[in-house]
């Protein structure tokens, strides 16, 4: 399915419904959505869908959602993108990835849309475990000047968050620019630009088999 698939008729709005659900595995966030406050006006979640989306701005006054994903293949995003025309919400799709090393356009990105978005907003990734967390992370070290120790409580089994998997390497950088900081203090965008090397830090990442299959297999994360 297209990211951009027109919802005109029942038809196109039926089948992008279906495939949110089955495809898209909303059935499983239907239930628990990963919902959390993150203090400042900033909250994080799984997907939202239409309807959940229509609660948080009920119930938490959402005006901005920071879709985690980009444009995707699934009825999910068409159905977003709808929603928030017809709610009044600011959509700002700013990717990141749950398998590698965060890039340093990506997280200049973020940080200009944390500093830009109108708030109370929702950040989301697919399951909200862990682009959600690296997200959630960068937003309490980049906008709220939280400790970078503090922040990476974020990626967390709570959340259904697995540091030994591939996943895990949103830990490990969070974990060498902690090591590295306390060293001398260097602001997170400072190291980046300056210093980080993203193949190095990867290379040196090691992950758990068992980890690996829990998460790509049976939970199926992106």
């Amino acid at each position: 399915m297209s990211p951009h698939a027109p919802l005109d008729t029942f038809m196109q709005r039926s089948a992008a419904w279906l495939n949110m659900h089955l495809a898209d595995h909303c059935l499983t966030r239907a239930i628990y959505n990963n919902f959390f406050d993150l203090g400042g006006g900033m909250f994080r979640s799984s997907q939202p869908s239409p309807a959940q989306l229509k609660r948080y701005v009920r119930e938490h006054g959402i005006r901005s959602v920071v879709n985690l994903r980009g444009p995707n293949p699934y009825g999910s995003y068409p159905l977003e993108v709808d929603a928030c025309q017809r709610l009044g919400i600011e959509l700002y799709d700013s990717p990141i990835f749950s398998r590698r090393a965060p890039r340093l356009a990506e997280v200049e990105s973020l940080k200009h849309v944390f500093g830009t978005l109108t708030y109370p907003a929702l950040l989301h990734c697919k399951a909200g475990a862990d682009r959600a967390g690296i997200a959630s992370a960068l937003y309490r070290i980049l906008h709220l000047g939280h400790e970078p120790e503090a922040a990476l409580q974020e990626l967390s089994w709570k959340y259904g968050h697995f540091r030994q998997a591939k996943t895990g390497i949103l830990d490990f950088f969070l974990l060498t620019y902690i090591q590295r900081n306390q060293r001398s203090p260097i602001a997170l965008m400072d190291w980046m630009r300056s210093e980080y090397d993203y193949q190095a830090l990867e290379a040196k990442f090691q992950t758990e088999g068992w980890a690996n299959l829990v998460v790509d297999k049976v939970l199926n994360r992106e």
